[in-house]
């Protein structure tokens, strides 16, 4: 059975006009665009608020202002609330052909952290939010993803053009949804994961490339925060692209790996988690998914990425690749591909070292 099947040229030609759209400067809101609403106070004193919904799906009010620069205020907020409002029936009849698009919460999260400029800066989203971002790039139709988890993670620090005043978790908690630290099992080390509160199951993980195979938790100054040291998210921080994820409610620029890169990375982490078999299955789902379509589209890609591996990682790659191979069989060309780069550096592995001088 195919991993993936091709989306009609006409709705990839809308997608791309939609992502165009967003990497431009589009306005983009936390949560739905909601609408301009006018009141009096006591005094009789004319103000006007931005009426919304915000990621935790509650109506909420924001304040703009009173008097002529208030309803200039206004009329610029309302002018961009059309604008958001015009895409909606294009990204409906997006998500309705197959594309994969964010859940409420995750798209106002993802959002808030866009307009503090975090993936200008630098950041990236991994995980399976990226994994729907780049099916939706690649053009294809695919399995959707379901998961509450949002991964962030940056390769160094972060370029901000002036340091925010807010910390990452404030600016989590701009997206209308009211996010805590989540305490670790030793409570003397800092928080890395940041949950919605109550009994909901979101939660937004910073991570950041560990210089060695050691997991650790490290600060991250820009952000007030810290984040978990993971080993090999260097390499698929290596080279990232900007990207536009879709929602019912709007769309967003993001920063996301190469896909390349992202599918070999799902194959090696696939092999680094304990006693998550569900999870470890998902990474390598999501891997063939993806080398199968760039197989077809993009020959040469996948080779290029195990090229780029570090040799430390290669042997989890050989231990996944198997399970890849055996979900891939109708896509033979990427098979092709990906068991020639596996065989060749297998190779280079066996090959007998010189004598050392």
């Amino acid at each position: 059975m195919p991993l993936y099947y091709p989306i009609p040229a006409v709705l990839t030609t809308l997608y791309g006009s939609i992502d165009g759209h967003a990497k431009s400067g589009a306005p983009v809101f936390c949560g739905s665009a909601g609408s301009i609403s006018q009141h009096r106070n006591q005094n009789g004193t004319e103000y006007y608020v931005h009426r919304f919904y915000g990621g935790d799906g509650k109506q909420r009010e924001t304040y703009i202002g009173t008097g002529e620069s208030g309803k200039k205020e206004a009329e610029v907020i309302r002018a961009q609330i059309e604008e958001v409002k015009a895409l909606l029936p294009e990204l409906r009849l997006l998500v309705r052909e197959g594309f994969q698009a964010a859940d409420p919460k995750t798209y106002a999260t993802l959002a808030s952290l866009h307009k503090h400029g975090l993936f200008d800066a630098g950041a990236t989203l991994v995980g399976s939010h990226a994994f729907g971002v780049l099916v939706n790039q690649m053009g294809v139709r695919a399995a959707a993803y379901a998961t509450e988890d949002i991964d962030v993670a940056r390769k160094e620090t972060l370029a901000f053009p002036r340091l925010p005043e807010k910390g990452f978790l404030d600016m989590l908690r701009d997206s209308g949804i009211r996010f805590v630290e989540v305490p670790g099992l030793d409570l003397k080390k800092p928080s890395s994961s940041f949950k919605q509160a109550g009994a909901s199951r979101f939660h937004v993980d910073l991570l950041v490339p560990s210089a060695n195979a050691q997991i650790r938790v490290v600060g991250v100054p820009e952000l007030k925060a810290h984040a978990t040291a993971l080993p090999f998210l260097g390499y698929v921080l290596g080279l990232t692209q900007t990207a536009t994820l879709i929602s019912r409610e709007g769309c967003c620029p993001v920063r996301v790996p190469v896909t390349e890169r992202f599918a070999i990375h799902k194959l090696v982490v696939s092999q680094l988690r304990t006693n998550r078999s569900a999870k470890s299955d998902k990474d390598i789902f999501q891997a063939a998914v993806l080398i199968a379509a760039l197989g077809d589209k993009f020959p040469g890609a996948i080779r290029q990425a195990v090229d780029d591996l570090p040799v430390s990682a290669r042997r989890h790659l050989f231990a996944a690749a198997g399970v890849a191979l055996g979900l891939m069989q109708d896509h033979p060309r990427a098979c092709e591909e990906l068991n020639e780069a596996i065989e060749a550096h297998r190779k280079k592995l066996k090959r007998p070292q010189g004598p050392k001088h």
